[in-house]
């Protein structure tokens, strides 16, 4: 533990999440914009679907911890929306079994806390073509389609709003942009830099426009350690210090 204490905001999800610190992702981003505002947790979990999900809640989120978390940002949906194998085996879920998982997860996150604020993520598209063709020889038959990758992101927003929580559509976000079969992903499914710009501008519009109090959006959050020092850099004149403490100078994108 070290401090001092911040708000926490936890990313909970598969493969989208454990991967959104690399390649320029959109957790490496969140805790960039959130410096010094909030700490950015990571609880992704590669090949996961909406049953793995369940059977950890209270591993993940023990309703007796000392504090909850401010934010929880969710995904989970890509590897449920997997056509089935013959086996049996893998990580597909039946539509109205990801509905009901779906549900549980929410209410058992709302449960946590009346401060606990939720956004939940679909899935995004797929590029097909890659997908099948780049496919690994370590992996039997695998089947990712957008016909089913939009099946399951429309029950995830039916869901939400239905019980009332924030959701991002990233199966039609992803889609607005020009070119995203080809500048969004890696590998035909999981999101390069260009991927995660997108996931990073819709969650901060969702936090920038929730009414929440207080607001989780980055720029109504306050900075620590923010007040002015002798210690900071010497401006022009000689006389006053400039302090930094705001400064986002380096960032590619100034968010909104």
């Amino acid at each position: 533990m070290v401090g001092p204490v911040r708000p926490q905001f936890v990313l909970f999800g598969s493969s989208i999440v454990q991967l959104s610190f690399s390649n320029g992702g959109w957790g490496a981003i969140l805790a960039d914009v959130y410096a010094r505002k909030a700490d950015v947790l990571l609880r992704g979990y590669f090949g996961w679907n909406s049953r793995r999900a369940i059977q950890v809640l209270d591993h993940v989120f023990p309703k007796d911890a000392s504090t909850q978390p401010e934010l929880i940002i969710t995904y989970f949906g890509g590897n449920d929306s997997m056509g089935a194998h013959p086996s049996g085996l893998g990580p597909h879920v039946p539509l109205p079994e990801y509905i009901e998982n779906m549900k549980q997860i929410v209410n058992y996150l709302k449960g946590l806390s009346d401060s606990t604020r939720l956004i939940f993520l679909t899935s995004p598209p797929v590029n097909e073509e890659r997908v099948n063709k780049y496919a690994s020889e370590h992996f039997s038959h695998l089947v990712r389609t957008n016909e089913l990758c939009q099946t399951y992101a429309d029950a995830c927003v039916k869901l939400c709003q239905e019980l009332d929580v924030k959701v991002v559509n990233l199966f039609t976000a992803f889609q607005q942009r020009e070119n995203w079969m080809t500048d969004c992903f890696t590998d035909g499914v999981h999101l390069s830099a260009e991927g995660s710009k997108i996931v990073v501008a819709e969650i901060l519009k969702v936090l920038k426009e929730a009414e929440w109090k207080p607001s989780l959006h980055w720029k109504s959050m306050p900075t620590e350690f923010s007040e002015d020092s002798p210690y900071d850099i010497v401006g022009a004149d000689g006389k006053t210090t400039l302090n930094a403490s705001e400064w986002t100078f380096h960032r590619e994108i100034q968010w909104d």
